[in-house]
């Protein structure tokens, strides 16, 4: 129950507690919606680090210099609305009472900016974890890229509060494993070990030794036997800030803390007290206050302490900015465009001109693409997941980043896709660095939580995936992307690109870099593709910035029908376009690489390429017809696969499942009888 107030101090300091304590549980009653349990007992934890350690300034939350906070649990988002508003950050009490309501800025998880001083978006057990490795990631290649003696520009840290559920997700461990191979000392877990979850007890299904892990992982670990001694805290996280290693601080806490019925219990977690818990628990913490979302006024120079901590803070940072433009102008001004999200002037003459060039997998031509304008992009940053030599993801003029060269671009993320992408997400949040990471379209799937997180957020990143159809071959089907085309392209904001030879790759990633609309994943072959003769074909130039293009026209006639495809089946509509031809139906071929740019481009424009007249349309791709349908109408058809796919070469693969030119022109023969 309640520690025995000895000072004056000591009587401040739990009646700030019990303030983000208690705004908490008044938000879940008012919202009758939410998770009070935990604020309630991490309140101490949050009142210590952001009232004496963590860096920030309210009234600029974007300062590069700060240090970043990140709630793992963001079930837990009432006890980040409370110490937001109480340490100064531009969140009215009024948005506190609109908790979890319809417009309001105190979503019931995190958002990224919403409210105001929020870093990332939260709710998916572990991705916060992740995030904030990613961060660090960020942090200490821009110390290694940009830092010069004298200056402390880039000495700013990443916290995260995690709880038991975002330890027990893979992610967590996955992304923990990789920062201690990295020795990221600039990186400090709150790890709230409450021993509680929704189904009861944590140890229904957890017994491990978070502690003996973590330690394996190369971290710093301590235990906090009490998260109510603000003492304890504040020793731990001095202890953490000291270390060289990534730190963990596990710290003993009681569910619902303060609360006569329900504290330590899984009632707590999930659903409001209740009018009666929450005045008995008032009364049990001995608050005198009678009306809800009370910030006392004894407690308001406290929070304006901190506030004017984190001005004085930034002051010094911006003062240490403008000698070190002076002394560095050159590092200066590249630092500020990063920041900024700028790409470099005239970036585009770096591009790879593969006209003239041979038949190449558009994995080939992708990391040519990456190696060409790496030199002029320095803040591209990117790796695979142990897939390097498959994807071609490695940067051949740089190192690798590692603890002993934090400079390096090439990240060897390891056999860990799902942390790969919550890693780059928060590389992303950070600012400084644009990420791409790769792996097998097939595997995409293991990351998917956070590329939707990533298009939820409208992150700047960019995901390599190769191998993407049947055309990989002798691996099977296990290995096979037969549906991941169509759900990432239902993934809102997530702009996919399957690039038709190398020509369009180059300028697949072209787009990729300059898009502001979000993350960008690219969908490349491993199998060699012919380029397109452009010089025999209707167009001069690609259409990849518009989504959709007439690559090849009907001769002499108005189209009987429209062939669409992209990737490597490109190829095999321009076949069949032939072979109509022969039997005199007039056939027009639109490559389409981006429907999502193609659905964002006007109706003139749309119907200039598809024209609404012509309603036989024949699309083509080696993979589920899900997301064509839109694109073919009632009375068109898809040429793709509804089933898994078999380990054989491909070209025997594509002529077994029906995906030839042949099958095309069958189907077309089909539709117009």
């Amino acid at each position: 129950m309640p520690q025995a107030v000895v000072s004056n101090s000591e009587a401040l300091d739990q009646l700030c507690v019990n303030t983000i304590r208690l705004l908490s549980v008044d938000m879940v009653q008012r919202a009758n919606s939410g998770h009070p349990g935990a604020p309630m007992g991490q309140a101490p934890i949050g009142y210590v680090l952001w009232g004496r350690h963590l860096r920030f300034n309210p009234a600029n939350p974007e300062w590069p210099g700060r240090d970043r906070f990140v709630l793992s649990g963001g079930h837990a988002s009432a006890l980040l609305y409370s110490l937001l508003h109480t340490f100064g950050y531009d969140l009215p009490l009024d948005q506190l009472k609109a908790f979890r309501q319809w417009g309001s800025s105190t979503p019931g998880h995190p958002e990224r900016g919403h409210p105001v001083g929020t870093e990332t978006t939260t709710g998916p057990l572990g991705q916060g974890v992740a995030n904030a490795v990613g961060m660090a990631i960020a942090q200490v290649h821009l110390a290694a890229s940009f830092g010069r003696e004298g200056h402390s520009l880039f000495d700013h840290r990443t916290y995260f509060m995690a709880g038991d559920g975002d330890l027990m997700e893979g992610i967590s461990h996955e992304a923990a494993s990789l920062a201690g191979n990295l020795k990221l000392g600039n990186l400090i877990g709150i790890y709230d070990d409450n021993a509680i979850t929704i189904d009861g007890a944590a140890s229904l299904s957890v017994t491990d030794d978070a502690a003996k892990r973590f330690e394996s992982y190369g971290w710093h670990v301590q235990i906090v036997d009490d998260g109510n001694d603000l003492h304890a805290l504040d020793s731990a996280i001095t202890a953490a800030k000291e270390t060289s290693e990534p730190s963990l601080m596990i710290v003993h806490t009681q569910i619902g803390y303060g609360s006569p019925n329900k504290q330590g219990k899984a009632a707590a977690h999930g659903a409001p007290l209740g009018e009666d818990e929450v005045k008995l628990t008032k009364e049990n913490l001995g608050w005198q206050y009678t009306e809800p979302f009370t910030v006392p006024d004894d407690t308001r120079p406290v929070w304006d302490a901190a506030k004017q901590r984190g001005m004085d803070a930034e002051a010094v940072w911006q003062e240490d900015l403008k000698a070190y433009a002076t002394e560095y102008p050159d590092l200066a001004a590249e630092f500020e465009r990063r920041l900024k999200g700028e790409l470099p002037s005239n970036w585009e003459s770096a591009l790879p001109d593969f006209a003239s060039e041979a038949p190449m997998a558009t994995r080939q031509a992708s990391g040519k693409t990456i190696n060409a304008i790496a030199g002029v992009i320095p803040e591209l940053v990117g790796g695979s997941a142990d897939l390097a030599a498959s994807n071609l993801t490695k940067i051949s003029e740089s190192v690798q980043l590692s603890a002993e060269t934090p400079q390096g671009r090439n990240v060897f993320y390891g056999v860990r896709e799902h942390a790969m992408g919550s890693i780059m997400n928060g590389m992303a949040l950070h600012g400084g660095v644009l990420p791409y990471g790769g792996t097998f379209l097939v595997f995409s799937d293991y990351m998917r939580p956070s590329i939707r997180l990533a298009a939820m957020m409208g992150l700047h990143v960019v995901y390599v995936f190769t191998h993407d159809s049947i055309g990989l071959g002798e691996d099977g089907p296990t290995h096979q992307p037969i549906e991941m085309l169509s759900v990432l392209r239902a993934i809102p904001n997530l702009t996919v690109i399957r690039p038709a030879d190398a020509v369009e790759t180059a300028e697949a990633w072209k787009l990729a870099l300059e898009w502001k609309g979000g993350p960008v994943a690219l969908a490349l072959t491993r199998q060699k593709l012919t380029p397109l003769d452009r010089s025999k074909l209707d167009v001069t130039a690609t259409g990849v910035d518009k989504g959709a293009y007439v690559l090849s026209e009907s001769v002499g006639k108005r189209p009987d029908v429209v062939l669409m495809a992209t990737g490597s089946e490109v190829a095999i509509v321009l076949d069949a376009q032939a072979k109509l031809a022969e039997v005199g139906i007039a056939a027009r071929v639109v490559n389409m690489p981006c429907a999502e740019i193609f659905s964002m481009q006007n109706q003139s424009y749309q119907d200039a390429v598809l024209p609404p007249e012509i309603r036989t349309r024949v699309a083509v791709e080696a993979a589920h017809p899900m997301s064509w349908y839109k694109w073919v109408g009632l009375d068109g058809a898809v040429v793709g696969l509804d089933r898994f796919g078999a380990s054989a070469p491909q070209e025997r693969l594509f002529e077994e499942f029906g995906i030839t030119a042949d099958a095309v022109v069958e189907q077309v023969k089909r539709l117009l009888s």
